[in-house]
């Protein structure tokens, strides 16, 4: 079956019903693509780039909430959380940790659905706002069983969000591009941790005691509640699969299948005799997951100093408010390392030295917070630890690329290795806690 750009544009207006994928062999889309007129599959491309980029921003908000709604519990102990829930330090440790055991079990399940399903933006939109409305109930809570309660439901639904969107991602760029838009999606990541602190220090400074509760319960259901409010509009605007996204005209839903066919040689679907866990299967089967797995854990160790960031930038000898203010230029510095290091990254194609060189600047860092007790050497080692990320961000992209096909085995891939990852976020929530 041979079309010209011509037959490929009235085919697709004959598949009302149906996506292009279902109307057009793999044989079809190559020789549509080399007889479309070169500048106008560049200014169709161009176009549904600039779309696409436009709604996968939404995934930065969405990522500042995630890490929010996880990461606000550190801001809360600063204005009485522990004291209030008479928490040990071991018990808070725990409300930490149990967040990674229910974001364990989920992420592979999870991606399994979101890779069945035609309608992904409506899965991820429901699980931000029932994510929310969970985070919103940790403000209720009045013991060590509820807050544990609470933090294992949150990472259960959490686990739907970060896998789906990298999934998503990888199923729109090409390699080429996708370290790049991973940076900026996970730039919410950090930019969480930067904006969690302002937030927290104006919402604990002025919401002590308003209604007769405490500010720690106000972080709780402010930020819960906005969480709420961009899962609503999340189901509206975040892609779905280049076969069938709303806001997408049909040439440039298929000049976006075409693309991911060149970017490895063979269609990005499953074949139809697949069944449910033959993605599951094929990554078991393959030692790359493994040696990934475990490296990636080993990683995750070295970063959850960041579930600890306010505590650790107290032991600057600042009150509560300057603590979380001073927690922020850090993580914006990271930004700018990560986007710098995951853009040379695509343009180099090179995965390991983009990795292993922010790995080295962090330790530069954790050896200088251990060597000095100088008030700006410990800042400037707060800066080069957060740097640290550029690399996780790289690894990532580099997971997704190890593993193009079929989209099974990539979904599967991506949810294993980070779920399994987060073992290293478990161990870290103890092992920081008692040495520091």
């Amino acid at each position: 079956m041979v079309l010209d750009a011509k037959d490929v544009v009235e085919t697709n207006d004959l598949a009302t019903h149906q996506s292009v994928d279902q109307q057009v062999k793999p044989d079809g889309y190559f020789n549509a693509a080399s007889n479309m007129d070169p500048e106008r599959r560049k200014a169709v491309e161009k176009s549904m780039l600039r779309k696409l980029d436009a709604r996968c921003s939404l995934f930065v908000l969405i990522y500042i909430m995630n890490y929010l709604d996880r990461n606000n519990i550190a801001a809360a102990r600063l204005k009485g959380l522990q004291e209030d829930l008479n928490l040990t330090d071991t018990q808070y440790a725990t409300c930490l940790s149990i967040l990674y055991v229910g974001y364990i079990l989920m992420q592979v399940p999870s991606n399994m659905v979101v890779n069945k399903i035609q309608r992904p933006s409506w899965y991820i939109g429901c699980a931000i706002a029932l994510w929310g409305t969970i985070s919103t109930l940790s403000g209720v809570v009045n013991n060590f069983g509820g807050m544990v309660a609470v933090r294992f439901c949150l990472g259960f639904v959490e686990a739907a969000f970060l896998p789906g969107a990298l999934l998503i991602q990888s199923k729109w760029y090409t390699r080429r591009e996708l370290t790049m838009r991973n940076a900026i999606l996970f730039s919410g990541n950090l930019i969480s941790n930067a904006f969690s602190a302002l937030v927290a220090a104006g919402v604990l400074s002025n919401m002590q005691g308003v209604l007769g509760h405490a500010a720690w319960r106000w972080l709780f259901w402010i930020e819960g509640a906005f969480t709420i409010f961009l899962g609503i509009i999340a189901v509206f605007i975040l892609p779905d699969l280049p076969t069938n996204s709303r806001g997408f005209s049909k040439e440039e839903l298929l000049v976006a299948q075409l693309r991911m066919m060149e970017d490895v040689g063979e269609a990005d679907t499953d074949s139809e005799d697949q069944g449910p866990f033959d993605g599951l299967l094929m990554c078991l089967k393959d030692p790359k997951v493994y040696i990934m797995m475990f490296t990636f854990t080993a990683y995750v160790v070295g970063l959850s100093f960041n579930a600890f960031f306010p505590t650790l930038t107290k032991t600057l000898g600042y009150s509560y408010v300057p603590t979380l203010l001073f927690s922020a230029p850090p993580w914006a510095f990271a930004v700018i390392v990560s986007l710098f290091v995951s853009w040379h990254a695509d343009r180099t194609q090179e995965k390991f030295f983009h990795i292993a060189g922010p790995i080295c600047i962090g330790l530069i860092g954790f050896i200088i917070s251990m060597s000095t007790l100088n008030t700006a050497g410990r800042y400037v080692a707060l800066f080069l630890q957060a740097s640290s990320y550029a690399g996780f961000i790289v690894f990532y992209s580099w997971i997704s690329s190890s593993f193009p096909r079929p989209p099974a085995k990539r979904a599967v891939a991506i949810a294993l290795i980070n779920a399994f990852s987060q073992l290293g976020n478990i161990a870290g929530s103890y092992c920081l806690e008692t040495n520091g």
